[in-house]
């Protein structure tokens, strides 16, 4: 296989840039993602990549839910705050203000628009695992544009 033209393929599949908030109260964390797709509509169901190995993806296990906060174009600083892990400290995660609904699981208060999942199973291949989750809750702040990798200048895959 071209190695380069592989790589050049797979960074060409457009992806948004998001926050998966996991775990409750003083256990709750947040982490980018951008592996966020819809799966199926009835019932609704999304899928998340989550490197493996990670405090989130632990929490997802243990709560069996999580949130996906969906980052409006412009809120890169919002992105890159949580590429590291994070704990709650004084209200906040990352230094941003979040709020909770159904699940627990922490949403991004800034955050254009969100939605909460109970967790239905995962698979593990490869470095990430691949979270399903059945949608329960959502909410729109405002209807604006993704914010995207291409925006951002990053590259992510391949």
């Amino acid at each position: 296989m071209d190695e380069q033209a592989k790589k050049t393929a797979l960074r060409m599949i457009p992806y948004g840039l998001f926050v998966l908030g996991a775990g409750t109260g003083g256990e709750a964390t947040a982490s980018t993602v951008n592996w966020v797709t819809q799966a199926s509509f009835a019932p609704p169901l999304v899928v998340v990549g989550v490197k493996d190995g990670t405090g989130t993806l632990d929490r997802i296990r243990a709560n069996r839910s999580f949130a996906v906060s969906v980052l409006g174009t412009g809120q890169k600083d919002i992105a890159f705050a949580y590429f590291k892990h994070v704990e709650p400290e004084g209200g906040k995660l990352g230094g941003y203000a979040y709020e909770t609904q159904t699940t627990g699981a922490p949403i991004i208060s800034d955050a254009p628009a969100w939605f909460e999942c109970e967790l239905v199973t995962t698979v593990a291949e490869g470095d990430h695992v691949i979270v399903v989750g059945k949608v329960v809750e959502a909410g729109v702040k405002a209807q604006v544009d993704a914010l995207t990798l291409k925006e951002c200048g990053v590259n992510y895959g391949g």
